[in-house]
């Protein structure tokens, strides 16, 4: 065969091979961790009576969502007989079994399982926070408590774990544990908590610590980010008391601002327009900084500007050119100037119309539209820009089967591959056919 067209082959494999990979949602917010579907031959509008189910799974409660992966769908719950629909802030201790499946992404039939005895001491105790992990034939998982594993994907063996709470002599958060790992390289970087150990660097095939840095008041809930900037990787954590910039591979600080997050409820992912970082959280909080274009670091443009920005709590907020899409803290949804944080339209976007504390609709942009998963259970397919939320479509998939301020709602992750959409609630996982 000839050399060139040898190489023209296995080229073409390795490009069809990343297309397949790229098809995939291998963690929380998708490939990129940035809440984007860069599949097409989706459908524009749903068919009547909704999209065709593929199949759906009995599982019971979390509120982490699926990730989907090689064929397989890894997704996490809790077992119990106790009654976790409990009012909130409310703690008290639970008993029950904590597990990682694995489905089969054709039919949905559980390929294997791992489950533990876990007791939970949490706030809103439905179940694990954080979507798998998954990367070079392993996943990754964080439960509720601290309990850190990684599994081969393909048959559930361990590779190692970790109780991040005893090896760190850390407390579980008010609502347990709940910032996504991350993936970088060849380490896999997550929150612990403890003195000089907020977050730490693992290497990602034995466990052992690369590195450990900073101390904070309690851990938080914001999913370790990377970001470029000032010609450097930087990785960005939002915390309990600061927002604070390291070097990923060493640990070591760049820059730091104070934060002020109320309750430690800071949860989103720092998102960057241009040379913007915006951060924000619970109680009116709301912080833009400017990054420096030429060496790591950054300073305050705004702060806390009442009746400006957004101050997020469930849903990660979306950033597309210079606006800034998401749900405050009392259900309202925005659309927002970063530079100003000026609100340039306010609705309620998929929800009702009356705005509810807390209110949920996880956004993911495809192409020039947008999918929101909301809290009614209501997969919804809409379009977001400076002039408003125009909805194109919408259709009921899931019942709400949790509480949060006296009415029900799903509060789960989607996750969309292979022309499919994934979701669950406390009762079972469905598959939804997307193809046009």
């Amino acid at each position: 065969m000839p050399i060139r067209f040898a190489l023209a082959l296995s080229v073409a494999a390795a490009a069809g091979s990343l297309a397949l990979r790229a098809d995939d949602w291998p963690q929380w917010m998708g490939p990129k961790r940035d809440n984007v579907w860069r599949e097409d031959g989706v459908l524009d509008k749903f068919p009547a009576g909704g999209p065709k189910v593929v199949w759906r799974t009995e599982i019971a409660g979390g509120y982490a969502g699926p990730a989907v992966a090689d064929g397989r769908v890894f997704v996490s719950d809790y077992v119990t007989k106790d009654n976790v629909k409990v009012d909130n802030f409310k703690l008290a201790e639970f008993s029950g079994t904590e597990r990682l499946l694995a489905l089969s992404e054709k039919d949905g039939a559980v390929l294997w399982k791992h489950e533990y005895p876990v007791k939970y001491k949490i706030s809103y105790p439905a179940g694990p926070r954080c979507t798998p992990v998954v990367d070079d034939g392993k996943v990754y998982f964080l439960g509720a408590e601290g309990m850190l594993s990684c599994r081969t994907a393909d048959k559930g063996t361990l590779v190692w774990e970790k109780d991040l709470k005893a090896t760190y002599k850390a407390k579980t958060p008010l609502w347990g544990y709940a910032a996504h790992p991350l993936v970088d390289g060849k380490k896999l970087i997550t929150l612990a908590g403890g003195e000089g150990s907020h977050v730490v660097a693992l290497d990602k095939a034995t466990g052992a610590e690369i590195w450990k840095s900073q101390t904070s008041p309690e851990q938080g809930y914001c999913p370790p980010t990377i970001i470029t900037a000032g010609g450097k990787r930087q990785l960005v954590l939002l915390r309990p008391n600061a927002v604070t910039s390291l070097d990923p591979e060493t640990g070591e600080k760049y820059w730091s601002v104070p934060y002020e997050a109320t309750n430690g409820s800071i949860i989103m992912s720092p998102v960057v327009s241009k040379d913007y970082l915006f951060a924000g959280g619970y109680l009116k909080k709301n912080l833009l900084l400017k990054l420096d274009a030429e060496k790591p670091a950054a300073e305050v443009v705004w702060r806390d500007k009442k009746g400006a920005g957004i101050s997020p709590v469930n849903v990660q907020p979306f950033v597309d050119g210079e606006t800034l899409y998401g749900f405050n803290e009392d259900g309202e949804m925005f659309g927002v100037e970063v530079a100003s944080g000026k609100r340039v339209w306010t609705g309620t976007g998929p929800l009702p119309e009356k705005p509810a504390p807390s209110g949920t609709a996880f956004i993911v942009r495809q192409g020039d539209r947008y999918w929101l998963f909301a809290e009614t259970g209501d997969l919804v397919i809409a379009k977001l820009s400076p002039k408003g939320y125009e909805e194109i479509d919408r259709a009921k998939i899931l019942d709400p089967t949790n509480n949060a301020f006296g009415r029900k709602v799903v509060w789960c992750a989607p996750a969309f591959a292979n022309k499919r959409a994934y979701l669950r609630n406390d009762k079972e996982i469905v598959c939804v056919d997307l193809a046009k």
